[in-house]
C-alpha cells in the first residue's frame, strides 16, 4: 500500500490523474476502472486538460464504472450514466461502445450482474480502478458488512448513504434505496486500486481503511490485502493517520530507493 500525502486537493487529483495518464501512454488499450462522487471531478478535470492540452488518447479505452442507482434511467441527471458523460466521456474521445457503466432498470439484475463480472474479463480485467470513500469507509456502495469476497450485484445502502447522496437530490425522499455495485472481490481483482479522498470529513474513514483492521465493517480496508493500492489524499484527509510522517518520509526518499 502507497499513501500519498499531498497539501491540497488539486495536487492529489493531477498526480492521481498523471498515473492513470502513464497507464494509457505505455498501453493504449487499458482498461479503467472508474468512480463517480464529487471526489474524482478533479481528477477527470485534469484528464480532459491532458487531453486537449497533452494529446493524451483515449480512443482505444475501455471502461467500468463501479456502480449506479437502480431505478435511474440514463438520462436522469442524478444518474451515473449522466454523470460520467458531461464529466468525462464527452469531453474525450473514448469509443462510446468501450464505456460501461452498470444498467439500473435492467429486468434481470441477476443476470447482469453475470454479464458485467464476465465483460470484465472478457477485457482482460481493470488495470486501475479509482475509488472514493465513503464517511463510513465504504467503497462503490460496498456498504458496512459487506462481503469483502462479493461481487456485483444490488446492494441496499445505508440510512447515511443515502443521507450523504441527498444532497445532490432534490427531496431526500428521492434518493434510491437500491443501487447496483461492483463488489468488494470485484474491485481487488483490478492491478492497481488508486483511491482518492480529501477533506477534514473523510479522515476517521481513511485512517480506520489504511491503519484498521481488516473489517467488513469498513470495507476499504481491504485494501490493505491488495498488492498495488494507491492512497491520494489530502493534508485534511490524513489528519487522523497515526503513521502519517513515516508516509511523508517514505514519499521523499522514494527518488532514491533502490529498484526491487
Amino acid at each position: 500500500m502507497e499513501v500519498i500525502i499531498m497539501d491540497t486537493y488539486e495536487e492529489i487529483s493531477a498526480a492521481a490523474a498523471r498515473v492513470i495518464a502513464d497507464l494509457v501512454h505505455n498501453k493504449p488499450d487499458a482498461v479503467l476502472g472508474l468512480a463517480t462522487g464529487s471526489t474524482p471531478l478533479g481528477l477527470y478535470k485534469e484528464l480532459i486538460r491532458m487531453h486537449k492540452k497533452e494529446g493524451l488518447n483515449f480512443s482505444k479505452v475501455t471502461t467500468f464504472n463501479l456502480d449506479e442507482y437502480v431505478g435511474l434511467t440514463p438520462d436522469h441527471p442524478q444518474s451515473y450514466h449522466y454523470f460520467m458523460n458531461e464529466n468525462l466521456f464527452k469531453h474525450i474521445n473514448v469509443q462510446p461502445q468501450n464505456t460501461h457503466v452498470p444498467s439500473g432498470t435492467t429486468d434481470d439484475f441477476f443476470s447482469f450482474c453475470e454479464w458485467y463480472e464476465d465483460k470484465i474479463e472478457e477485457f482482460g480485467g481493470i488495470d486501475i480502478q479509482v475509488l472514493g470513500i465513503g464517511g463510513d469507509g465504504h467503497i462503490a456502495f460496498n456498504e458496512p458488512g459487506s462481503s469483502l469476497a462479493s461481487r456485483t450485484r444490488v446492494k441496499t445502502l445505508a440510512k447515511q448513504t443515502i443521507d450523504d447522496n441527498a444532497r445532490f437530490f432534490s427531496r431526500a425522499e428521492d434518493v434510491p434505496v437500491y443501487a447496483i455495485t461492483m463488489g468488494v472481490g470485484t474491485i481487488l481483482e483490478a492491478e492497481i486500486c488508486l483511491l482518492v479522498a480529501n477533506g477534514k470529513g473523510k479522515a476517521d474513514a481513511v485512517a480506520a481503511a489504511i491503519e484498521g483492521p481488516v473489517s467488513a465493517a469498513c470495507t476499504a480496508s481491504a485494501l490493505q490485502l491488495h498488492p498495488q493500492a494507491m492512497y491520494f489524499i489530502d493534508e485534511a484527509a490524513a489528519s487522523k493517520l497515526k503513521m502519517r510522517d513515516y508516509y511523508k518520509w517514505i514519499q521523499e526518499k522514494k527518488p532514491d530507493a533502490p529498484n526491487c
